[in-house]
Protein backbone atom coordinates (compact mmCIF):
# COMPACT_ATOMS: atom_id res chain seq x y z
CA UNK A 1 0.00 0.00 0.00
CA UNK A 2 3.09 2.68 0.10
CA UNK A 3 4.46 1.41 -3.25
CA UNK A 4 2.86 4.63 -4.77
CA UNK A 5 3.81 7.22 -2.46
CA UNK A 6 7.51 5.88 -1.89
CA UNK A 7 8.28 4.87 -5.42
CA UNK A 8 6.20 7.47 -7.70
CA UNK A 9 4.80 10.58 -5.27
CA UNK A 10 7.64 10.77 -3.04
CA UNK A 11 10.64 11.10 -6.07
CA UNK A 12 8.15 13.33 -7.73
CA UNK A 13 7.60 15.81 -4.80
CA UNK A 14 11.37 15.38 -4.25
CA UNK A 15 11.76 17.29 -7.67
CA UNK A 16 9.38 19.21 -8.32
CA UNK A 17 7.78 20.62 -4.81
CA UNK A 18 8.55 23.67 -2.95
CA UNK A 19 10.69 23.20 0.59
CA UNK A 20 7.38 23.73 2.57
CA UNK A 21 5.95 21.00 0.97
CA UNK A 22 8.75 18.66 0.97
CA UNK A 23 8.93 19.63 4.54
CA UNK A 24 5.62 19.20 5.13
CA UNK A 25 4.52 15.65 3.26
CA UNK A 26 7.71 13.62 2.27
CA UNK A 27 8.32 12.58 5.96
CA UNK A 28 4.72 11.40 6.81
CA UNK A 29 4.85 9.79 3.27
CA UNK A 30 8.50 8.34 3.91
CA UNK A 31 6.95 6.76 7.62
CA UNK A 32 3.72 5.42 5.90
CA UNK A 33 1.71 8.35 8.12
CA UNK A 34 -0.12 9.10 5.22
CA UNK A 35 -0.75 6.91 1.92
CA UNK A 36 -0.99 8.81 -1.47
CA UNK A 37 -2.05 7.16 -4.80
CA UNK A 38 -1.78 8.27 -8.31
CA UNK A 39 -4.66 10.08 -10.49
CA UNK A 40 -3.34 9.49 -13.91
CA UNK A 41 -5.21 6.97 -16.06
CA UNK A 42 -8.89 7.73 -17.27
CA UNK A 43 -11.75 6.03 -19.38
CA UNK A 44 -10.98 7.57 -22.79
CA UNK A 45 -7.59 7.82 -23.01
CA UNK A 46 -6.45 3.95 -22.70
CA UNK A 47 -2.96 3.59 -22.93
CA UNK A 48 -2.14 7.44 -23.94
CA UNK A 49 -1.73 9.26 -20.94
CA UNK A 50 -1.67 12.64 -22.52
CA UNK A 51 -5.13 12.08 -24.36
CA UNK A 52 -6.96 12.98 -20.98
CA UNK A 53 -9.77 14.97 -20.56
CA UNK A 54 -10.15 15.57 -16.55
CA UNK A 55 -10.31 19.84 -16.70
CA UNK A 56 -8.99 22.24 -14.30
CA UNK A 57 -10.27 26.14 -14.42
CA UNK A 58 -8.54 28.77 -12.71
CA UNK A 59 -10.61 30.49 -9.95
CA UNK A 60 -8.89 33.07 -8.21
CA UNK A 61 -6.11 31.05 -6.15
CA UNK A 62 -7.49 27.87 -6.57
CA UNK A 63 -8.45 25.06 -9.73
CA UNK A 64 -11.95 23.65 -9.54
CA UNK A 65 -11.49 19.82 -11.49
CA UNK A 66 -13.89 17.98 -13.26
CA UNK A 67 -13.52 14.61 -14.86
CA UNK A 68 -13.26 11.16 -14.45
CA UNK A 69 -10.26 8.89 -13.49
CA UNK A 70 -9.98 4.94 -13.52
CA UNK A 71 -7.69 2.30 -12.34
CA UNK A 72 -6.61 4.08 -9.33
CA UNK A 73 -5.24 1.80 -7.17
CA UNK A 74 -5.64 2.18 -3.12
CA UNK A 75 -7.87 6.02 -3.87
CA UNK A 76 -10.10 3.87 -0.87
CA UNK A 77 -7.80 4.10 1.61
CA UNK A 78 -5.04 6.85 -0.06
CA UNK A 79 -4.81 10.28 1.92
CA UNK A 80 -3.64 12.20 -0.62
CA UNK A 81 -3.31 11.71 -4.15
CA UNK A 82 -0.55 13.23 -7.66
CA UNK A 83 -2.93 14.38 -10.33
CA UNK A 84 -2.23 15.34 -13.76
CA UNK A 85 -5.56 17.54 -15.43
CA UNK A 86 -5.77 19.75 -18.72
CA UNK A 87 -5.49 23.10 -18.33
CA UNK A 88 -5.80 24.07 -21.99
CA UNK A 89 -7.34 22.42 -24.38
CA UNK A 90 -6.32 24.81 -27.53
CA UNK A 91 -2.69 23.78 -27.61
CA UNK A 92 -1.40 20.13 -28.66
CA UNK A 93 -2.37 17.56 -25.93
CA UNK A 94 1.42 17.24 -24.45
CA UNK A 95 1.79 21.08 -24.05
CA UNK A 96 -1.85 21.97 -22.20
CA UNK A 97 -1.44 19.59 -18.82
CA UNK A 98 -0.95 20.77 -15.52
CA UNK A 99 0.19 18.74 -12.19
CA UNK A 100 -1.02 18.75 -8.81
CA UNK A 101 -1.56 17.33 -5.42
CA UNK A 102 -4.73 16.92 -3.66
CA UNK A 103 -6.06 16.26 -0.42
CA UNK A 104 -8.12 12.52 -1.13
CA UNK A 105 -11.01 13.93 1.35
CA UNK A 106 -11.76 17.06 -0.35
CA UNK A 107 -15.68 17.82 -0.78
CA UNK A 108 -16.46 16.49 -4.50
CA UNK A 109 -14.52 13.43 -4.59
CA UNK A 110 -16.20 9.95 -4.98
CA UNK A 111 -14.51 6.34 -5.30
CA UNK A 112 -15.98 3.71 -6.45
CA UNK A 113 -13.96 0.51 -6.21
CA UNK A 114 -13.53 -2.03 -9.04
CA UNK A 115 -14.00 -5.35 -8.53
CA UNK A 116 -11.17 -7.43 -9.99
CA UNK A 117 -10.82 -10.66 -11.66
CA UNK A 118 -8.42 -12.30 -8.96
CA UNK A 119 -11.44 -11.38 -6.11
CA UNK A 120 -9.74 -8.09 -5.00
CA UNK A 121 -11.20 -4.98 -5.25
CA UNK A 122 -7.76 -2.26 -5.35
CA UNK A 123 -8.74 -0.50 -8.09
CA UNK A 124 -11.18 2.74 -8.15
CA UNK A 125 -13.05 5.06 -10.66
CA UNK A 126 -12.72 8.43 -8.90
CA UNK A 127 -14.82 11.17 -9.92
CA UNK A 128 -14.54 15.01 -9.62
CA UNK A 129 -17.19 17.12 -9.19
CA UNK A 130 -16.06 20.96 -9.00
CA UNK A 131 -13.11 19.89 -6.59
CA UNK A 132 -10.93 22.85 -5.67
CA UNK A 133 -7.28 22.64 -5.07
CA UNK A 134 -4.84 25.61 -4.11
CA UNK A 135 -2.68 27.02 -6.97
CA UNK A 136 -0.60 26.17 -3.94
CA UNK A 137 -0.53 22.60 -4.84
CA UNK A 138 0.73 22.95 -8.49
CA UNK A 139 3.81 21.17 -8.75
CA UNK A 140 5.48 22.66 -12.16
CA UNK A 141 4.43 25.60 -14.16
CA UNK A 142 0.77 25.72 -15.82
CA UNK A 143 1.35 23.69 -18.81
CA UNK A 144 4.30 21.88 -17.79
CA UNK A 145 2.36 18.96 -16.11
CA UNK A 146 3.41 16.47 -19.04
CA UNK A 147 7.15 16.84 -17.77
CA UNK A 148 6.15 16.48 -14.36
CA UNK A 149 4.21 13.50 -15.03
CA UNK A 150 7.51 12.04 -17.73
CA UNK A 151 9.39 12.47 -13.58
CA UNK A 152 6.67 9.85 -11.95
CA UNK A 153 6.53 7.37 -14.98
CA UNK A 154 9.91 7.02 -15.19
CA UNK A 155 10.01 6.21 -11.27
CA UNK A 156 6.95 4.15 -11.64
CA UNK A 157 8.81 2.07 -14.32
CA UNK A 158 11.73 1.91 -12.46
CA UNK A 159 9.55 0.91 -9.41
CA UNK A 160 7.70 -2.03 -11.21
CA UNK A 161 10.96 -3.32 -13.09
CA UNK A 162 13.74 -3.01 -10.56
CA UNK A 163 12.88 -7.55 -10.11
CA UNK A 164 12.24 -9.54 -7.07
CA UNK A 165 8.69 -9.75 -6.03
CA UNK A 166 7.02 -12.63 -3.52
CA UNK A 167 6.38 -15.25 -6.58
CA UNK A 168 9.93 -14.58 -7.70
CA UNK A 169 13.13 -17.22 -9.03
CA UNK A 170 13.26 -18.40 -5.53
CA UNK A 171 10.07 -19.51 -4.41
CA UNK A 172 9.77 -21.06 -8.44
CA UNK A 173 13.36 -22.94 -7.78
CA UNK A 174 12.19 -23.96 -4.26
CA UNK A 175 8.59 -25.76 -5.48
CA UNK A 176 10.41 -27.42 -8.26
CA UNK A 177 12.83 -29.31 -5.49
CA UNK A 178 9.39 -30.26 -3.28
CA UNK A 179 7.50 -31.85 -6.07
CA UNK A 180 7.85 -34.99 -8.50
CA UNK A 181 8.18 -35.35 -12.27
CA UNK A 182 8.04 -39.02 -13.21
CA UNK A 183 9.13 -39.76 -9.32
CA UNK A 184 12.10 -37.56 -9.56
CA UNK A 185 12.42 -34.30 -8.19
CA UNK A 186 11.48 -31.84 -11.10
CA UNK A 187 14.45 -29.69 -10.18
CA UNK A 188 16.22 -32.97 -12.27
CA UNK A 189 13.92 -32.49 -15.10
CA UNK A 190 16.39 -31.06 -18.08
CA UNK A 191 13.31 -28.54 -19.54
CA UNK A 192 12.65 -27.31 -15.32
CA UNK A 193 15.80 -26.60 -15.01
CA UNK A 194 16.43 -24.93 -18.71
CA UNK A 195 13.36 -22.89 -17.77
CA UNK A 196 15.15 -21.83 -14.33
CA UNK A 197 17.95 -20.81 -15.49
CA UNK A 198 16.26 -18.58 -18.33
CA UNK A 199 14.32 -16.68 -15.65
CA UNK A 200 17.43 -16.45 -13.16
CA UNK A 201 19.03 -14.49 -15.99
CA UNK A 202 16.30 -12.44 -16.29
CA UNK A 203 15.96 -11.71 -12.94
CA UNK A 204 19.45 -11.00 -12.09
CA UNK A 205 19.27 -8.69 -14.83
CA UNK A 206 16.56 -6.72 -13.76
CA UNK A 207 18.15 -6.71 -9.73
CA UNK A 208 21.13 -4.88 -11.90
CA UNK A 209 19.16 -2.84 -13.90
CA UNK A 210 17.23 -1.53 -10.84
CA UNK A 211 20.82 -0.68 -9.09
CA UNK A 212 21.69 1.68 -11.70
CA UNK A 213 18.37 3.78 -11.38
CA UNK A 214 18.90 4.05 -7.71
CA UNK A 215 22.06 5.27 -7.96
CA UNK A 216 20.64 7.73 -10.95
CA UNK A 217 18.36 8.56 -7.36
CA UNK A 218 21.09 9.23 -5.06
CA UNK A 219 22.67 11.14 -7.32
CA UNK A 220 19.65 13.40 -7.91
CA UNK A 221 18.99 12.23 -11.30
CA UNK A 222 15.58 10.65 -12.69
CA UNK A 223 15.47 7.33 -14.06
CA UNK A 224 15.75 7.48 -17.88
CA UNK A 225 13.77 5.26 -20.82
CA UNK A 226 15.77 2.66 -20.20
CA UNK A 227 13.86 1.55 -17.18
CA UNK A 228 11.14 0.75 -19.35
CA UNK A 229 13.26 -2.29 -20.18
CA UNK A 230 12.83 -3.42 -16.99
CA UNK A 231 8.79 -3.65 -16.50
CA UNK A 232 9.30 -5.03 -20.07
CA UNK A 233 10.96 -7.65 -19.29
CA UNK A 234 9.40 -8.48 -15.56
CA UNK A 235 5.94 -8.77 -15.99
CA UNK A 236 5.74 -11.29 -18.70
CA UNK A 237 8.74 -13.30 -16.91
CA UNK A 238 6.51 -13.21 -13.53
CA UNK A 239 3.59 -14.45 -15.38
CA UNK A 240 5.70 -17.72 -16.79
CA UNK A 241 7.05 -17.97 -13.88
CA UNK A 242 3.23 -18.14 -11.95
CA UNK A 243 1.78 -20.28 -15.08
CA UNK A 244 5.02 -22.70 -14.81
CA UNK A 245 4.34 -23.20 -11.18
CA UNK A 246 0.98 -24.26 -11.21
CA UNK A 247 1.70 -26.58 -13.99
CA UNK A 248 4.19 -28.16 -11.42
CA UNK A 249 1.56 -28.46 -9.05
CA UNK A 250 -0.68 -30.41 -11.32
CA UNK A 251 -4.25 -30.82 -10.19
CA UNK A 252 -3.61 -29.03 -6.88
CA UNK A 253 -2.68 -25.97 -8.87
CA UNK A 254 -6.66 -25.80 -8.98
CA UNK A 255 -7.12 -25.31 -5.53
CA UNK A 256 -6.75 -21.17 -4.76
CA UNK A 257 -8.07 -21.64 -1.02
CA UNK A 258 -5.62 -20.24 1.11
CA UNK A 259 -5.68 -22.60 3.71
CA UNK A 260 -5.73 -25.35 1.13
CA UNK A 261 -3.04 -24.38 -1.61
CA UNK A 262 0.79 -24.64 -1.54
CA UNK A 263 2.33 -21.79 -0.54
CA UNK A 264 -0.66 -20.15 0.60
CA UNK A 265 -2.39 -19.84 -3.11
CA UNK A 266 0.99 -17.75 -4.29
CA UNK A 267 1.48 -18.86 -7.62
CA UNK A 268 -2.56 -18.86 -8.43
CA UNK A 269 -2.72 -15.26 -6.68
CA UNK A 270 0.00 -13.81 -8.69
CA UNK A 271 -1.19 -15.78 -12.23
CA UNK A 272 -4.71 -13.75 -11.79
CA UNK A 273 -3.45 -10.92 -11.04
CA UNK A 274 -0.17 -10.39 -12.76
CA UNK A 275 -1.52 -8.75 -16.23
CA UNK A 276 -2.57 -5.66 -14.54
CA UNK A 277 1.29 -5.32 -14.34
CA UNK A 278 0.97 -5.41 -17.82
CA UNK A 279 -0.92 -2.33 -17.87
CA UNK A 280 0.13 -0.21 -15.07
CA UNK A 281 2.52 2.29 -16.26
CA UNK A 282 2.08 1.67 -19.59
CA UNK A 283 1.22 -1.13 -21.98
CA UNK A 284 3.94 -3.88 -23.05
CA UNK A 285 3.76 -2.00 -26.22
CA UNK A 286 4.43 1.58 -25.24
CA UNK A 287 7.13 0.21 -23.33
CA UNK A 288 8.23 -1.26 -26.59
CA UNK A 289 7.58 1.90 -28.26
CA UNK A 290 9.76 3.80 -25.90
CA UNK A 291 12.71 1.66 -25.73
CA UNK A 292 12.67 1.40 -29.58
CA UNK A 293 12.44 5.58 -29.75
CA UNK A 294 14.40 6.76 -26.80
CA UNK A 295 16.80 3.79 -25.99
CA UNK A 296 17.22 2.45 -29.52
CA UNK A 297 17.04 5.60 -31.72
CA UNK A 298 14.65 4.43 -34.10
CA UNK A 299 11.98 6.76 -35.94
CA UNK A 300 9.05 7.61 -34.33
CA UNK A 301 5.94 5.59 -34.43
CA UNK A 302 3.19 7.46 -36.63
CA UNK A 303 1.26 9.93 -34.61
CA UNK A 304 -1.62 11.84 -36.27
CA UNK A 305 -2.09 14.05 -33.57
CA UNK A 306 0.74 15.18 -33.57
CA UNK A 307 1.10 18.91 -33.58
CA UNK A 308 -3.00 19.21 -33.16
CA UNK A 309 -4.63 21.51 -30.37
CA UNK A 310 -6.22 18.90 -27.97
CA UNK A 311 -10.19 20.33 -29.11
CA UNK A 312 -9.42 19.46 -32.79
CA UNK A 313 -8.09 15.78 -32.68
CA UNK A 314 -11.07 13.53 -33.99
CA UNK A 315 -12.73 11.42 -31.64
CA UNK A 316 -14.78 8.27 -32.09
CA UNK A 317 -18.36 10.37 -30.81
Amino acid sequence: MFGIGQGMAAPTMMTWADDEAKERYLPKLASGEEVWCQLFSEPAGGSDLAALRTKAEKDGDEWVINGQKIWTSGAHYSDFGILVVRTDPSVPKHKGLSYFYLDMKSPGIEIKPIKQLSGDANFNEVYFTDVRIPDSQRLGAVGQGWQVAITTLMNERASIGGGGNAAGFDAVFDLARRVNIDDEPAINNAQVRAKLADWYCKESGLKFTGYRSMTALSRGEIPGPENSIGKLVGAPKTQDMASFAIDLLEMTGAIWDEEFAADAGLFQSTYMAIPGLRIAGGTDEIMANIIAERVLGLPQDVRVDKGIPFSEVPTGS
